[in-house]
């Protein structure tokens, strides 16, 4: 279910809005749901982890690097920085 919003904006930022959604193939109502989708995600720590758990999974994937690997590799960098 949705819901309405009312925000207060200057006339012509609106009407730039719009023109700009209108090209992109979308309405105004679109166009505000998905830029507050993204500046939400943008800010959102856990989804920000969890692509970053996703990265570093795909990186030891990529580098055939498995479960078994990872406590070896840790103690060899802290010994490097030690």
């Amino acid at each position: 279910m949705t819901t309405q919003m009312i925000i207060r904006i200057e006339p012509s930022l609106k009407d730039k809005v719009s023109k700009l959604a209108k090209s992109e193939g979308k309405n105004l109502s679109e166009l505000v749901r998905e830029l507050l989708e993204n500046y939400t995600k943008e800010r959102d720590m856990g989804h920000y982890i969890d692509e970053l758990w996703d990265a570093i999974g795909g990186k030891l994937s990529k580098e055939n690097i498995n479960e078994s690997d990872i406590e070896g590799i840790i103690k060899q960098v802290r010994a490097q920085n030690a």
